[in-house]
């Protein structure tokens, strides 16, 4: 039986989120990583019901990854509104491997939450995590925390605080060092908040894995010093990892119309391996400001709930057929990287089909023709139908279930110099040798010379079937295969990797020539047992 639940919020890859409430209507901005367009923006005006309204990065003035490693590209916005405008701070981060991390912090902001975003401001690139704060006085105050890349140190130096000029646009004075963080480490995502008398600085601590937390401190002056909650953090679930939301932390606060207060934080829903192809996600928190003065879960403790007090649970089903039929994209769907235009994509030359032109391989930080959502429940079905005519082995496109580009399963077409036209299975697992994580390839299927072909891809839980259809009706089992190394805590392991399994459709064209597959539909199903 399922259990009744509302947590989380935003499920599948929706980590970071930062909330803010304008009037009686609710926003939450989350982090997208290496995937186009940058930052999702979702509105709510119950806390309950929510539904994607922005994608604001999403021209090459506002972000550009071509090139950027897998799990770089935008880390932790901060969605703040203030004088009648909505402003967004982000960073693109450009390395990850190595001491160094190479990250770059701009603010954009808007009249409307769902309009176009100004060209960004560059404010600094000394670390990740930027937030802007809005003070009662009317300054601008910018915080990220400080990334240390020498030897002997522990990366993680804490929370800067820097003012901000709006008329300049720039930064004022010296960044001050307002808060090195707690013993649990790995000091990050900071977020001001005033409230009786008190500055009030929550930050994500203890690393994005299973020892993740929030925990706020607080100080009379804006720039300290902030003491520690004596009760430790808000929330976290690293002394319970039988509880079924793990990897609780990165936060933020706000408070209803009515003056209640809640928190929304990171979370995850691990397999019973541990590991999370649905990434980091989405869930919420009633709290309560205490005669103590500080901000502590309603239900007491620091283990998140899968109902808050207050809060309903809601049924939620992100299935989705799409027929190309329109001129754009779903904005369910995202691409790796680059920005518009797209001279690999296009939605017009075959009306009702999406056609995509070979580029680079799955393994390319560069120019890959691959449209994918994100998988949002644990159990699914993915189907398309596919017309596509390679001339030689280097010509491939299908149906893939992506993580990023050393951890996919791919059902794909492609051609065989004895068989003709084939069907096949192109695994990479994340291994940590490069030799062996070389693509395994199952045996080949020989297919009619020409004429369209369905794929499908079913995940309950751990376990992938791919399968095919010369039809549509009658299937044929392809491969099963593990699908849990489509996850955070596979390959390189927890802290490596920060994004979520996506599915789709993907086309490559190694020699260069741009051959195109044409596909009439793409349908996702999510099935009972979540």
């Amino acid at each position: 039986m399922q259990q009744s639940q509302l947590n989380p919020i935003l499920r599948g890859f929706h980590p970071d989120p930062s909330i803010v409430r304008v009037g009686d209507d609710y926003y939450i901005a989350v982090s997208t990583f290496e995937w186009y367009p940058g930052v999702m923006i979702y509105h709510s005006t119950d806390l309950q019901n929510w539904r994607l309204t922005a994608r604001p990065l999403n021209r090459k003035a506002l972000l550009d990854m071509t090139g950027e490693p897998d799990s770089c590209g935008v880390w932790a916005p901060c969605l703040s509104y203030s004088d009648g405008r909505f402003y967004l701070a982000y960073t693109d981060v450009k390395r990850f491997d190595g001491n160094f991390k190479d990250t770059h912090n701009y603010l954009t902001s808007c009249d409307t939450i769902d309009g176009q975003w100004d060209d960004p401001i560059y404010i600094n690139s000394s670390g990740f995590d930027p937030s802007l704060y809005h003070d009662r006085d009317g300054r601008k105050w910018w915080l990220n925390m400080v990334w240390d890349h020498r030897p002997d140190r522990t990366f993680f130096q804490g929370i800067r605080l820097q003012e901000y000029c709006p008329k300049q646009q720039r930064l004022l004075g010296e960044p001050e060092l307002i808060f090195e963080g707690s013993e649990l480490g790995f000091t990050e995502g900071p977020h001001l908040y005033f409230h009786q008398g008190y500055y009030y600085l929550l930050t994500a601590e203890g690393g994005t894995g299973y020892d993740h937390a929030c925990t706020m401190a607080r100080s009379k002056q804006i720039n300290g010093p902030y003491h520690l909650d004596p009760n430790g953090p808000i929330v976290t679930a690293k002394d319970d990892r039988d509880h079924p939301l793990q990897r609780n932390g990165h936060g933020g606060l706000v408070q209803s119309p009515d003056g209640n207060w809640y928190l929304t934080h990171l979370t995850s829903r691990p397999l019973a391996n541990c590991r999370s192809p649905l990434g980091r996600e989405t869930a919420i928190e009633a709290v309560e400001f205490t005669d103590a003065g500080w901000f502590r879960l309603k239900a007491g403790g620091h283990l998140p709930e899968l109902v808050p007090q207050g809060l309903n649970a809601v049924k939620q089903d992100n299935s989705e057929r799409c027929e190309f039929d329109s001129p754009e994209l779903p904005q369910s769907f995202h691409w790796l990287r680059t920005p518009p235009p797209l001279n690999w994509l296009s939605l017009e030359e075959r009306p009702g089909y999406l056609r995509l032109k070979g580029r680079e391989s799955l393994g390319s930080w560069y120019h890959s023709a691959l449209v994918a959502r994100r998988q949002q429940s644990h159990c699914f079905s993915a189907t398309t139908q596919l017309e596509f005519q390679p001339a030689d082995f280097q010509q491939q496109a299908g149906l893939v279930c992506y993580y990023n580009s050393t951890k996919f399963h791919y059902l794909h077409i492609s051609h065989d110099q004895q068989l003709g036209r084939v069907l096949d299975v192109m695994s990479c697992l994340g291994k940590l040798d490069q030799q062996a994580d070389f693509p395994r390839f199952n045996n080949r299927i020989q297919l009619p010379e020409s004429g369209a072909v369905w794929l499908r891809a079913t995940v309950v839980m751990a376990e992938l079937v791919f399968d095919y259809s010369l039809d549509g009706e009658n299937w044929q089992l392809v491969a099963t295969l593990d699908y849990s190394v489509l996850s955070d805590e596979a390959g390189k392991g927890e802290g490596a990797n920060f994004t979520g399994a996506f599915v789709g459709v993907c086309c490559q064209d190694l020699d260069g020539r741009m051959r195109y597959a044409d596909f009439s539909f793409f349908d996702y199903q999510e099935y009972a047992g979540d």
